[in-house]
């Protein structure tokens, strides 16, 4: 079999502490196989370039190549700039065969690790009941309304799994509704603790900007609590998305909507539905053909 590499693409930061995680991030995903050859590169404020580090693995051997998107929703940069990136290096490299993976995006690892960094804020407060929380997701924020979305539905996931009062999604740049704006919506609804969750991998300018924005709005308004989680971080369950990312650019995925099902996975405040037996809504579909009369019947009658 030819020498398999992986190329992780990060964004780049110019927030050396940012990139720091980001290596790390790939640090454990390379402990998972010490001899498979395991490189990075960045978009952009950071090196190597993704060209560079698609050139690194060529030299160390590699004939296939996986490229992964370290980056959590598939914007502009997963869904056009990682893939002229690869199309270039296909060129260039015409005898290597270069897979690209997905994105991180909801997966149920990803979902699992949001709980955790809520729950450890909640932890470190007060004892509050969930119902009289409001959850608050804050996104990267981009000019593509499919990445945004996401933010919004991981809301919605988060808010029902966890029993949380409410839950809403804002961002801290590009698009709305902007932090500022969303807080001061949220400590109107009356809820005594609003907990931040910055919906980021790693660290960096807007991440600390999410931290600083929502103290400076707690200390205009004492008379309401607002708890701020951590963001991902370069966590072990973050490798087991990337190895999940791996096989399917490798061998292929399913194009259903099954990644999420709550009884294939365990969802947050849904576990007990995995596995449990599933049955037809439209029972009349299958009825027979007495039956089907009937139903025909009773459907006249209701209609007049």
């Amino acid at each position: 079999m030819a020498q398999l590499a992986t190329l992780i693409v990060g964004h780049g930061s110019q927030d050396p502490e940012g990139t720091q995680e980001f290596l790390q991030l790939v640090e454990l995903f390379q402990q998972h196989d010490p001899a498979q050859i395991v490189e990075c590169g960045f978009l952009e404020f950071a090196q190597p370039t993704i060209q560079q580090g698609l050139d690194r693995c060529v030299e160390r051997g590699a004939r296939s190549i996986v490229v992964l998107p370290g980056v959590l929703m598939a914007a502009g940069h997963a869904k056009n700039d990682i893939p002229s990136e690869v199309q270039a290096a296909r060129r260039r490299h015409p005898g290597i065969v270069i897979h690209q993976g997905r994105h991180f995006h909801l997966h149920p690892k990803i979902l699992q690790l949001c709980t955790m960094k809520i729950e450890a804020a909640e932890n470190q407060a007060a004892p509050l009941e969930r119902k009289d929380t409001l959850l608050l997701v804050v996104g990267r924020g981009s000019s593509d309304p499919d990445a945004n979305s996401d933010v919004q539905k991981l809301a919605r996931l988060l808010w029902e799994g966890m029993g949380f009062g409410w839950a809403a999604a804002c961002y801290i740049g590009i698009t709305t509704p902007r932090l500022p704006e969303a807080l001061a919506c949220c400590q109107r609804m009356g809820f005594a603790r609003v907990l931040v969750f910055p919906f980021f991998l790693f660290t960096g300018r807007l991440e600390k900007r999410i931290r600083k924005q929502t103290a400076e709005f707690a200390a205009e308004h004492p008379e309401s609590e607002f708890l701020v989680a951590d963001y991902l971080d370069a966590h072990p369950l973050l490798t087991q998305v990337l190895l999940d990312r791996t096989q399917e650019a490798l061998h292929g995925n399913a194009h259903m909507n099954c990644e999420l099902c709550q009884y294939r996975v365990q969802l947050p405040g849904f576990e007990a539905a995995v596995g449990k037996p599933q049955y037809a809504h439209h029972q009349p579909a299958q009825a027979t053909v007495p039956q089907r009369s009937l139903l025909r019947m009773i459907r006249k009658l209701v209609s007049r």
